[in-house]
């Protein structure tokens, strides 16, 4: 089954490269081009797809209004010129930013966030975790369950009905909310830092005002989070 993609950017040459980037792709299928979201609105609560690339400042509607507007939204990557929307955009479940000029190498990488992602929510994961074990948990995948140290958990992200718990050695899609990943990675070693996201405390290197750097990832502070993410890091020092 081919990858159905659809392009929602009211600037034609924004659309006519990313239709380009797509185009040498056998896995996927451009089923819509759009140049409005209303037109897109129309389209997408008709045709179920699999990924929707969708930029965000349009006349009369906007691509957040857009997704405010679905019920079950596509897999979303923001396409945008404006970096300031990036947490809207965690806010909404969407699963990477690409900020123009967008690159080739880069689009390829949003294109394999969003291909992982839904190759691992068809295991339809759950997680199961024994009190008396705390250092573990097992992640149930049909009839296999695979083992997760906690120790190898760098961060957690939610999308909505799923959580993607990314490890040093990769990452798995399980069936929750964030809520409900915040009751099995707990604090403190487990930190929640925004609506989107809760990080292992050990793995953090970096942080600036408002991102948590760790590896390659950049992880948004969210402003509710940021005050008592400081004083949790501090009480950690101390210790």
């Amino acid at each position: 089954m081919k990858l159905k993609c659809v392009i929602v950017d009211d600037e034609p040459l924004a659309r006519e490269i990313l239709a380009g980037f797509l185009a040498p792709l056998q896995e996927t299928i451009l089923c819509g081009s759009f140049g409005n979201a209303s037109d897109a609105l129309r389209y997408l609560k008709a045709h179920p797809v699999d990924a929707l690339f969708l930029d965000i400042e349009m006349p009369e509607m906007s691509g957040i209004e857009l997704l405010q507007q679905l019920p079950q939204p596509p897999v979303t990557v923001f396409t945008t010129a404006f970096r300031n929307y990036a947490f809207e955009g965690f806010e909404l479940g969407v699963i990477d930013f690409l900020l123009k000029p967008i690159s080739r190498q880069r689009f390829g990488q949003a294109l394999e966030r969003v291909t992982d992602f839904l190759a691992l929510q068809k295991q339809e994961a759950g997680v199961e975790r024994d009190k008396t074990t705390p250092e573990f948990i097992f992640v149930k995948s049909g009839v296999e369950k695979i083992k997760l140290i906690l120790a190898d958990v760098i961060f957690i992200q939610g999308l909505k009905d799923y959580a993607i718990i990314h490890t040093a050695h990769g990452k798995t899609v399980v069936k929750g909310s964030v809520k409900s990943m915040q009751e099995l990675f707990a604090e403190p070693a487990f930190i929640r830092v925004h609506k989107s996201f809760i990080v292992a405390a050990d793995h953090i290197h970096r942080m600036t005002r408002n991102r948590i750097i760790i590896s390659h990832h950049l992880i948004p502070i969210g402003r509710m989070y940021r005050e008592q993410l400081e004083q949790k890091l501090s009480g950690n020092n101390r210790q």
